[in-house]
């Protein structure tokens, strides 16, 4: 949750024995102990509203799509990168049809007229 690791953690707790002192420090632990209980219960409580007032839709919504952990841009590139050789429409999501390059194998075509 905050990204705290173990020497971290040990450090925390080191100074907030010598920042509080020994006596004090059970006292300020159980304190914390309250507080966090306490922002847990807002926070389910606040997740329960939101629930009710969504109504039955909020159920049904799929969450995991909207994490952005999701987008690892390694992964972006390496779908584009993969992608198909033709170019797809993105609005449609259908193969676009492309005209085909300069052929030399056949005769240009020419218009006498034209020039």
């Amino acid at each position: 949750m905050f990204d705290i690791n173990g020497w971290e953690l040990l450090l925390l707790g080191v100074l907030a024995v010598l920042v509080l002192g020994p006596e004090r420090l059970p006292e300020y632990a159980a304190k914390f102990g309250r507080f966090v209980r306490q922002a847990r219960a807002m926070a389910d409580r606040a997740k329960e509203q939101l629930k009710e007032e969504m109504g039955p839709e909020f159920s049904d919504v799929d969450w995991r799509a909207y994490d952005p952990r999701q987008y690892d841009p390694r992964k972006i590139v390496r779908d584009a990168l993969s992608a198909p050789d033709e170019p797809v429409d993105p609005y449609v999501d259908k193969p676009v049809s492309v005209p085909k390059g300069h052929d030399p194998s056949v005769a240009t075509p020419w218009d006498s007229e034209a020039t």
